[in-house]
């Protein structure tokens, strides 16, 4: 990665965020949620996360821990992210 795109954060207000109700939320190019839908849903059981040891690079490490609290959960939906796209292509 680019060090200069680890040092960036992120500009989002999140007390703008925080502050708004559902009311202002405009949700309109959200289309409704069909039948067809909720067929194909299924119901996916969380499962307990598995405490590992791995080696971060260390600006990597530096860049989630910048983004406040919690950085173990983002680095972990960063992976599942990549994960999940990977697993696509190799279906």
């Amino acid at each position: 990665m680019n060090k200069a795109n680890m040092n960036n954060s992120s500009k989002t207000n999140w007390e703008r965020i925080d502050a708004l109700t559902d009311d202002m939320i405009d949700t309109s190019d959200i289309p409704p949620l069909s039948e067809s839908f909720f067929a194909r849903a299924t119901l996916q059981k969380l499962r307990p996360p598995i405490a590992v040891i791995i080696h971060l690079d260390p600006d990597v490490l530096a860049w989630f821990k910048a983004q406040g609290g919690e950085y173990e959960q983002r680095i972990n939906a960063a992976l599942r992210i990549y994960a999940e796209i990977h697993k696509a292509y190799s279906s």
